[in-house]
Protein backbone atom coordinates (compact mmCIF):
# COMPACT_ATOMS: atom_id res chain seq x y z
CA UNK A 1 0.00 0.00 0.00
CA UNK A 2 1.26 3.55 -0.68
CA UNK A 3 1.81 5.81 2.33
CA UNK A 4 0.32 9.18 2.47
CA UNK A 5 1.88 12.48 2.53
CA UNK A 6 2.30 13.62 6.01
CA UNK A 7 -0.27 16.58 6.31
CA UNK A 8 1.65 18.50 8.67
CA UNK A 9 5.04 17.69 7.17
CA UNK A 10 4.13 19.25 3.36
CA UNK A 11 2.66 22.48 4.12
CA UNK A 12 6.19 23.53 6.19
CA UNK A 13 7.86 22.07 3.32
CA UNK A 14 6.11 24.38 1.15
CA UNK A 15 6.60 27.48 3.38
CA UNK A 16 10.42 26.63 3.14
CA UNK A 17 9.67 26.58 -0.66
CA UNK A 18 7.99 29.80 -1.06
CA UNK A 19 10.70 31.84 1.16
CA UNK A 20 13.89 29.76 -1.41
CA UNK A 21 11.81 31.53 -4.07
CA UNK A 22 11.47 34.72 -3.01
CA UNK A 23 14.40 36.15 -4.84
CA UNK A 24 14.61 33.14 -7.48
CA UNK A 25 11.92 32.42 -10.50
CA UNK A 26 9.56 29.73 -10.86
CA UNK A 27 11.12 28.61 -14.59
CA UNK A 28 14.70 27.67 -12.69
CA UNK A 29 12.99 25.49 -10.18
CA UNK A 30 14.57 21.52 -9.90
CA UNK A 31 14.17 18.90 -7.63
CA UNK A 32 17.71 18.92 -7.20
CA UNK A 33 18.93 22.35 -6.42
CA UNK A 34 15.41 22.81 -3.88
CA UNK A 35 16.72 19.37 -2.33
CA UNK A 36 19.64 20.84 -1.65
CA UNK A 37 19.03 23.85 0.10
CA UNK A 38 16.01 22.52 2.31
CA UNK A 39 18.37 19.57 3.44
CA UNK A 40 16.06 17.17 2.15
CA UNK A 41 16.53 14.31 -0.39
CA UNK A 42 14.74 14.65 -3.28
CA UNK A 43 12.67 11.32 -2.66
CA UNK A 44 10.97 13.70 0.53
CA UNK A 45 9.93 16.41 -2.15
CA UNK A 46 8.70 13.88 -4.73
CA UNK A 47 7.19 11.93 -1.99
CA UNK A 48 4.92 14.92 -0.34
CA UNK A 49 4.16 16.69 -4.12
CA UNK A 50 4.88 14.00 -7.08
CA UNK A 51 6.35 15.59 -10.25
CA UNK A 52 7.61 18.88 -10.46
CA UNK A 53 4.01 20.60 -12.25
CA UNK A 54 2.41 19.40 -9.33
CA UNK A 55 4.97 21.18 -6.83
CA UNK A 56 4.43 23.94 -8.99
CA UNK A 57 0.79 23.77 -9.08
CA UNK A 58 0.95 24.25 -5.46
CA UNK A 59 3.23 26.46 -5.26
CA UNK A 60 1.00 28.66 -7.33
CA UNK A 61 -1.51 27.69 -5.27
CA UNK A 62 0.04 28.78 -1.50
CA UNK A 63 1.43 32.09 -3.54
CA UNK A 64 -2.30 32.87 -4.91
CA UNK A 65 -3.93 32.57 -1.46
CA UNK A 66 -1.28 34.75 0.77
CA UNK A 67 -3.33 36.84 2.49
CA UNK A 68 -3.94 40.56 0.91
CA UNK A 69 -6.61 41.96 2.95
CA UNK A 70 -9.17 41.86 0.91
CA UNK A 71 -11.18 39.43 2.70
CA UNK A 72 -11.66 42.09 5.73
CA UNK A 73 -12.51 44.76 2.88
CA UNK A 74 -14.84 42.74 0.74
CA UNK A 75 -17.49 42.11 3.46
CA UNK A 76 -20.58 42.03 2.27
CA UNK A 77 -22.15 42.21 5.29
CA UNK A 78 -21.07 45.06 7.44
CA UNK A 79 -19.11 47.29 4.72
CA UNK A 80 -19.82 50.74 4.54
CA UNK A 81 -17.97 53.42 1.90
CA UNK A 82 -15.85 54.80 5.13
CA UNK A 83 -14.75 51.36 6.12
CA UNK A 84 -14.34 50.44 2.01
CA UNK A 85 -12.11 52.74 0.92
CA UNK A 86 -9.93 52.34 4.74
CA UNK A 87 -9.82 48.77 3.77
CA UNK A 88 -8.35 49.23 0.42
CA UNK A 89 -5.89 51.86 1.35
CA UNK A 90 -4.39 49.88 4.32
CA UNK A 91 -4.23 46.68 1.74
CA UNK A 92 -2.22 48.67 -0.42
CA UNK A 93 -0.28 49.44 2.51
CA UNK A 94 0.55 45.99 3.55
CA UNK A 95 1.23 44.52 -0.19
CA UNK A 96 3.98 47.02 -0.29
CA UNK A 97 6.12 45.42 2.09
CA UNK A 98 9.30 43.97 0.92
CA UNK A 99 8.56 40.08 1.77
CA UNK A 100 4.75 40.82 -0.66
CA UNK A 101 6.46 42.58 -3.10
CA UNK A 102 8.59 39.40 -3.98
CA UNK A 103 5.66 37.28 -3.53
CA UNK A 104 3.88 39.51 -6.31
CA UNK A 105 6.55 38.62 -8.59
CA UNK A 106 5.96 35.22 -8.10
CA UNK A 107 2.49 35.32 -8.60
CA UNK A 108 2.78 37.35 -11.42
CA UNK A 109 5.16 34.68 -13.15
CA UNK A 110 2.51 32.12 -12.40
CA UNK A 111 0.19 33.79 -13.88
CA UNK A 112 1.82 34.08 -16.89
CA UNK A 113 2.74 30.61 -16.49
CA UNK A 114 -0.69 29.73 -15.79
CA UNK A 115 -2.06 31.39 -18.84
CA UNK A 116 -0.42 27.97 -21.01
CA UNK A 117 -2.32 25.97 -18.51
CA UNK A 118 -5.75 27.42 -17.94
CA UNK A 119 -6.61 24.14 -16.97
CA UNK A 120 -4.68 24.13 -13.89
CA UNK A 121 -5.60 27.97 -13.20
CA UNK A 122 -5.19 28.44 -9.11
CA UNK A 123 -4.66 32.08 -9.81
CA UNK A 124 -7.44 32.66 -11.97
CA UNK A 125 -9.87 30.78 -9.57
CA UNK A 126 -8.77 33.67 -6.79
CA UNK A 127 -8.79 36.15 -9.17
CA UNK A 128 -12.49 35.03 -10.02
CA UNK A 129 -13.10 34.60 -6.13
CA UNK A 130 -12.05 38.08 -5.40
CA UNK A 131 -14.02 39.59 -8.15
CA UNK A 132 -17.12 38.07 -7.29
CA UNK A 133 -16.43 39.13 -3.54
CA UNK A 134 -15.88 42.64 -4.90
CA UNK A 135 -19.30 43.12 -6.86
CA UNK A 136 -21.28 41.84 -3.67
CA UNK A 137 -19.79 44.41 -1.69
CA UNK A 138 -20.37 47.04 -4.11
CA UNK A 139 -23.62 46.00 -4.39
CA UNK A 140 -24.15 45.95 -1.05
CA UNK A 141 -23.22 49.41 -1.03
CA UNK A 142 -25.63 50.31 -3.39
CA UNK A 143 -24.50 49.82 -6.94
CA UNK A 144 -26.71 47.84 -9.12
CA UNK A 145 -25.07 44.63 -10.29
CA UNK A 146 -24.14 46.21 -13.45
CA UNK A 147 -22.33 49.29 -11.94
CA UNK A 148 -20.69 46.78 -9.39
CA UNK A 149 -19.85 44.50 -11.89
CA UNK A 150 -17.51 46.93 -13.91
CA UNK A 151 -16.07 48.68 -10.97
CA UNK A 152 -14.68 45.64 -9.14
CA UNK A 153 -12.95 44.68 -12.34
CA UNK A 154 -11.73 47.88 -12.87
CA UNK A 155 -10.84 47.94 -9.10
CA UNK A 156 -8.87 44.51 -9.07
CA UNK A 157 -7.05 45.04 -12.81
CA UNK A 158 -5.70 48.86 -11.07
CA UNK A 159 -4.78 47.03 -8.13
CA UNK A 160 -2.82 44.26 -10.27
CA UNK A 161 -1.59 46.69 -12.51
CA UNK A 162 -0.03 49.25 -10.20
CA UNK A 163 1.58 46.40 -8.55
CA UNK A 164 2.93 45.10 -11.66
CA UNK A 165 4.59 48.35 -12.02
CA UNK A 166 5.69 48.57 -8.37
CA UNK A 167 7.62 45.26 -8.84
CA UNK A 168 9.20 46.35 -12.17
CA UNK A 169 10.24 49.98 -10.91
CA UNK A 170 10.83 48.98 -7.42
CA UNK A 171 9.34 52.55 -6.43
CA UNK A 172 7.16 52.30 -3.63
CA UNK A 173 6.20 56.12 -3.64
CA UNK A 174 5.56 56.35 -7.23
CA UNK A 175 3.13 53.30 -7.04
CA UNK A 176 1.47 55.00 -3.47
CA UNK A 177 0.25 58.03 -5.19
CA UNK A 178 -0.82 56.41 -7.75
CA UNK A 179 -3.10 54.49 -6.14
CA UNK A 180 -4.22 56.99 -3.62
CA UNK A 181 -5.55 58.64 -7.25
CA UNK A 182 -6.98 55.50 -8.10
CA UNK A 183 -9.16 55.19 -5.24
CA UNK A 184 -10.27 59.22 -5.79
CA UNK A 185 -11.26 58.23 -9.14
CA UNK A 186 -13.02 54.60 -7.67
CA UNK A 187 -14.98 57.10 -5.00
CA UNK A 188 -15.86 60.22 -7.31
CA UNK A 189 -17.20 57.41 -9.32
CA UNK A 190 -18.81 55.05 -7.39
CA UNK A 191 -20.47 57.82 -4.62
CA UNK A 192 -23.36 59.32 -7.14
CA UNK A 193 -24.00 55.45 -7.87
CA UNK A 194 -24.86 54.81 -4.41
CA UNK A 195 -26.62 58.67 -4.07
CA UNK A 196 -28.73 57.39 -7.04
CA UNK A 197 -29.60 53.58 -6.11
CA UNK A 198 -30.96 54.76 -2.65
CA UNK A 199 -32.73 57.90 -3.38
Amino acid sequence: MTRQADPEKKPALLEQIVDYLIDKPLSALTFRGLASTLGVSSFTLVYHFGTRDELVHDIIGAIATRQRGFETVFDPESVTIDSYFAGLRKTFEVSVLPRNLALQRLEFEAQMLEAVAPDRAVTRIVHEELHSRARATLEALGLDKMDAAIEAQLLLDTFYGIQVGLVVSGDVKRATAAFDRALQYHRERIAPLIGSASG
